[in-house]
């Protein structure tokens, strides 16, 4: 039995990266998820990779839906022109919002930020608060070292070998949508 997922999170970036194929996997999966009509939530953001997934979308006629913090609105510049912009009181609870309003999470390059959201919702599945699909974009190799470190989480019995496979490892766009789909979701 597949089930369809209507509305993706997407952490990432509100910087650009040093290597321009962070901008370009962005684009790509914005164009994607718009493709498929499968909803972007995100940051709420225009700049960096978080405004290139969302321009992306837009362009391609995707629905966005953009969750920011109000102490954010100026310094990661909000995205006026999308779909929907939700402006919340705390971090806390622009992630709540984000993760209540999606069906999977992609994580693409970034920050601390991006970390914290990538870690919250797999802490929250290992503690089956959800039980939503968890994609790490892998893109040029940017989370090679992170990946070591879980897999050296794990191998200093710190870090459950089942919580560790939460997390799907791709390195592209595509691969992250052949990866869903081998789980049994459609999207689009």
């Amino acid at each position: 039995m597949s089930s369809a997922l209507t509305s993706i999170a997407v952490y990432c970036a509100s910087a650009e990266g040093a290597s321009p194929v962070y901008r370009q996997a962005a684009q790509e999966l914005g164009q994607t998820l718009a493709a498929r009509n499968v909803g972007l939530i995100y940051g709420g953001a225009k700049v960096g990779l978080m405004g290139a997934v969302a321009e992306a979308c837009l362009e391609a006629g995707g629905h966005v839906v953009g969750v920011i913090p109000e102490v954010l609105v100026d310094l990661e510049v909000a995205h006026e022109g999308i779909s929907e912009l939700h402006v919340v009181d705390t971090m806390h609870t622009r992630k709540a919002l984000m993760s209540e309003k999606a069906d999977a999470f992609f994580i693409l390059p970034g920050g601390y930020g991006t970390l914290e959201e990538m870690f919250e919702v797999l802490a929250w599945q290992t503690l089956r608060l959800h039980n939503k699909p968890i994609v790490l974009l892998n893109i040029n190799g940017f989370y090679d070292d992170l990946v070591r470190f879980l897999d050296h989480a794990v191998a200093h019995g710190v870090l459950k070998p089942k919580s560790r496979s939460i997390l799907l490892q791709v390195e592209t766009v595509a691969q992250a949508f052949v990866q869903l789909q081998q789980m049994g979701y459609t999207c689009g």
